[in-house]
C-alpha cells in the first residue's frame, strides 16, 4: 500500500488543502515509525497506510483519514499526544486519542469483557468516527492473523465476533463486517471453513450465477419496456452467515435456500415501488417473505424492499430493490453520513436514536454489569416496528408486548395501562408483539400505577426500570404511613 494509492481513491472528492493534509500526517507517521517492523516483515507504515486506506473507501474526509495515519504514533513510538494537537490540531488529536484509549482494552475474562464492551458502546455514542477507525485498524489487523501465535489469533478472532461485529451491524456498516466475520471464522473454524467454501465456492457458485444471469435478463428486459433505468446483479451470501444459518436452523448445506439474492437499483423510491409490482407480475410471491425496509427503516438507517418469489423450477429467489442513496448506506451504513454536521461537531443520523440511549443508560446504571446486560437487551436484539393509531413508529425489541409499547411512548401510559387493542382487535397484555402491528393501549386513569406482574414477561430495561421504580416509591410511602402509625400509637 503507498500513500499515492490512497491520495488516487480520494482525489475526486477532496480539495488540494485537504490533500496536503494527508500527505503532512503520512509524512509524520513516517518519520515516527521509522526502523519499526512488523510480524509480517513488512516497514510498520503499512498497517497506518492500510487503516487509512480502509477509510478512504468508507468516504472517510480528511481529518479521519489522517487520524489514521497517525493512530499508533502515541502508543507505539516516541512521539505522544501533544505533539500530534500542535502540528495536526485539537480535533484529529481527539479522534488519536481515543483510538489509543480503545487500545488500551482488554478481552480477558467477563468482568474485563463486560468493561471492553462498555468503553467501545460509550465511545460510539460520543463520536462515531472514533469506532470507525477503530475497525478499520482492527480489519487490517485480522488480515495478518496469521502472522500471531495460535492462542493469541483466536483470542481476537473471539473478541472481533463477540464485540466488534455487533457493533458493526448496530451501525450498518456491512462493508467491514461481512469481512471481519469471515476471516474470524475461518481462523476459529478452519476446517467448517474450508469444506463449506469447497462446496459454496466451487460446487455451488457458477449454478447460482448462471441462474441468476437469467432471472436478471428477463426483469432487465421488463424494465426496459417500462423505460426504468436499472442496474440488476447478484448478491451472495458469505460463508460465516451461511454456516451461521446452518447452525442455528440445523440444516445441511444443501437446505439453505436464501444463499443469494437479487439487487436492482433504480433511481428513486417511486421506482422502487414500480419494481416491485413488474417482480410480482412476471413470478408468483410469497407473501409470508415481504418487508417493505423504505417505509419503516431499520434502526442502523437500513431501506430497501425485500420480497422472494418463486421463480425458475419453483426455485425460491429473493430481489431487493433500493435506490444508489439506499445501496450506499446498506453497504456503509453511518459512514454514508460523514459529511453530515453542524459546526465543527459530527451529528448523529436521524435514524441511529438508540446511540442516545447509550448515554442515558450509562448515567442511569454506573455498574458495569448492570449497564451491559440492559444494552444488550434493548440494542443487541433484532428490532421490530409497532405503529399507534396516528402512525408513529415505535422501535422496540423482538419479543416485546404492549406494556413495552406503552412504556416507549410514555411512562403515564404505561402505569395506566388496562387493556390493548392489536390490529383493532382485543388483546392480551402479556401478548408477543410483531412487526407491523397497529397498536392502541387502554388506559385507566383511576389506576394507582402498573401491575407487578408484568416484570415477568416484560423485554425493555425501560419498561422494567418504570416498575421497579413505581414500586419501589410505593414501599417507602406504605412505609412512611406505617411509621407514621406507629408514632400516633405511641
Amino acid at each position: 500500500m503507498t500513500i499515492e494509492q490512497i491520495i488516487a481513491k480520494i482525489a475526486d472528492h477532496y480539495p488540494p488543502a485537504d490533500i496536503a493534509l494527508i500527505k503532512k500526517a503520512y509524512n509524520f507517521a513516517v518519520k515516527a515509525h521509522d526502523g519499526q517492523k512488523r510480524l509480517t516483515g513488512e516497514p510498520y507504515i503499512q498497517h497506518p497506510l492500510h487503516t487509512a486506506f480502509i477509510l478512504a473507501q468508507l468516504n472517510a474526509d480528511a481529518p479521519i483519514v489522517a487520524a489514521g495515519l497517525l493512530h499508533d504514533v502515541p502508543e507505539d513510538t516516541k512521539y505522544k499526544l501533544p505533539t500530534i494537537k500542535k502540528l495536526f490540531g485539537e480535533d484529529i488529536a481527539f479522534l488519536v486519542g481515543s483510538v489509543t484509549k480503545l487500545s488500551l482494552i482488554s478481552y480477558r475474562g467477563q468482568e474485563r469483557y463486560r468493561e471492553s464492551l462498555k468503553k467501545m458502546f460509550l465511545a460510539m455514542a460520543k463520536d462515531l468516527r472514533v469506532i470507525l477507525i477503530k475497525f478499520a485498524d482492527r480489519l487490517h489487523n485480522l488480515r495478518t492473523l496469521e502472522y500471531l501465535p495460535e492462542e493469541k489469533r483466536q483470542r481476537i478472532a473471539r473478541e472481533t465476533l463477540e464485540i466488534y461485529v455487533p457493533i458493526a451491524g448496530l451501525l450498518g456498516i456491512w462493508h467491514l463486517k461481512w469481512q471481519m466475520e469471515d476471516i474470524c471464522f475461518r481462523h476459529l473454524h478452519p476446517h467448517e471453513y474450508q469444506e463449506l467454501l469447497q462446496k459454496y465456492e466451487v460446487e455451488k457458485k457458477l449454478e447460482l450465477a448462471q441462474y441468476i444471469s437469467r432471472a436478471g435478463r428477463e426483469l432487465g428486459t421488463a424494465l426496459d419496456e417500462l423505460k426504468i433505468n436499472h442496474e440488476i446483479n447478484g448478491r451472495f451470501k458469505h460463508l460465516y452467515s451461511i454456516w451461521q444459518k446452518m447452525n442455528n436452523k440445523q440444516r445441511k448445506f444443501d437446505e439453505i435456500y436464501d444463499v443469494f439474492a437479487l439487487r436492482v437499483i433504480v433511481p428513486t423510491s417511486d421506482d422502487c415501488y414500480r419494481t416491485l409490482g413488474v417482480i410480482h407480475s412476471l413470478w408468483k410471491p410469497n407473501n409470508n417473505r415481504f418487508k417493505d425496509y423504505i417505509a419503516l427503516p431499520k434502526p442502523n438507517g437500513y431501506q430497501s424492499l425485500h420480497t422472494t418469489v418463486f421463480g425458475e423450477e419453483g426455485r425460491a429467489t429473493e430481489f431487493q430493490i433500493r435506490t444508489p442513496q439506499m445501496h450506499e448506506q446498506a453497504q456503509y451504513g453511518v459512514a454514508a453520513y460523514w459529511n453530515y454536521k453542524e459546526g465543527n461537531k459530527y451529528q448523529l443520523t436521524p435514524n441511529l436514536h438508540w446511540t442516545q440511549e447509550i448515554l442515558a443508560l450509562q448515567k442511569d446504571n454506573p455498574d458495569t454489569q448492570t449497564f451491559i446486560q440492559k444494552l444488550q437487551l434493548d440494542i443487541f436484539n433484532d428490532h421490530l416496528f409497532v405503529l399507534t393509531p396516528r402512525g408513529d413508529v415505535h422501535e422496540l425489541p423482538l419479543g416485546a408486548t404492549p406494556i413495552d409499547f406503552a412504556y416507549a411512548v410514555h411512562t403515564e401510559i404505561g402505569n395506566k395501562a388496562k387493556g390493548v387493542l392489536i390490529n383493532n382487535k382485543i388483546g392480551r397484555l402479556d401478548e408477543i408483539l410483531h412487526n407491523n402491528d397497529l397498536v392502541e393501549i387502554i388506559i385507566d386513569k383511576k389506576q394507582a400505577g402498573p401491575d407487578l406482574a408484568w416484570l415477568k414477561f416484560v423485554k425493555t430495561s425501560k419498561a422494567k426500570a418504570a416498575i421497579r421504580q413505581y414500586a419501589h416509591r410505593s414501599a417507602l410511602v406504605r412505609l412512611a404511613k406505617l411509621q407514621s402509625l406507629r408514632d400516633w400509637w405511641k
